[in-house]
């Protein structure tokens, strides 16, 4: 799990296209993502080498997922973490497409 004493957020910086991760402000990582046709498709995601090991990827997935199923989004999980997550964490599938699905 993420460190206990640092102040971990995740916010959708739809300018960027994407979800971000910051520890106590500073940008820890990304989850890359594209929207169209009411799917938001996950292409890629990233936690920084200087914050590796804290769980802050996982914290990314299930808040940028949260987030996407809440916006009443379907998931298409392109980005292979992304997809290990979600077929680890089955709360969201019944949201999810797999790529290839109409």
């Amino acid at each position: 799990m993420a460190e206990q004493d640092a102040a971990v957020e995740v916010h959708r910086a739809e300018q960027a296209n994407r979800y971000e991760v910051t520890v106590d402000g500073e940008l820890a990582g990304f989850a890359a993502y594209e929207e169209r046709d009411g799917r938001t498709y996950f292409t890629h995601t990233e936690v920084f080498d200087a914050f590796g090991g804290r769980g802050l990827g996982s914290v990314l997935a299930e808040r940028a997922l949260a987030d996407a199923a809440g916006r009443d989004r379907e998931i298409v999980p392109l980005c292979p973490f992304i997809d290990r997550y979600l077929r680890r964490h089955p709360d969201f599938s019944g949201r999810v497409a797999r790529p290839g699905q109409a």
